[in-house]
């Protein structure tokens, strides 16, 4: 073992980096972390899934043309007053 060791070029985290992932550090409010969690918890999974599933449907529904979200929207919507009385 030597004396000293020569760290100027060295970098901080883990030696072998996940593939294909991005580590990403964010801030949110208090109120839709518990929601998140209480999601989670009750789907089986952690709130990472949560989150990445929760982004992956934004994106696939930000694509959709705007004629098919005001009609998938209206059709939720008269959905729950029909089932709402």
């Amino acid at each position: 073992m030597k004396d000293e060791y020569d760290f100027t070029g060295a970098k901080r985290g883990p030696v072998i980096l996940p593939q294909g992932k991005t580590r990403l550090t964010i801030y949110m409010d208090d109120g839709l972390f518990s929601e998140l969690e209480n999601k989670s918890s009750l789907a089986g999974h952690g709130i990472q899934e949560t989150i990445h599933q929760a982004v992956q449907e934004y994106l696939h529904r930000s694509n959709e043309p705007i004629e098919s979200t005001l009609r998938r929207v209206l059709r939720e919507e008269l959905q729950l007053q029909h089932v709402g009385g």
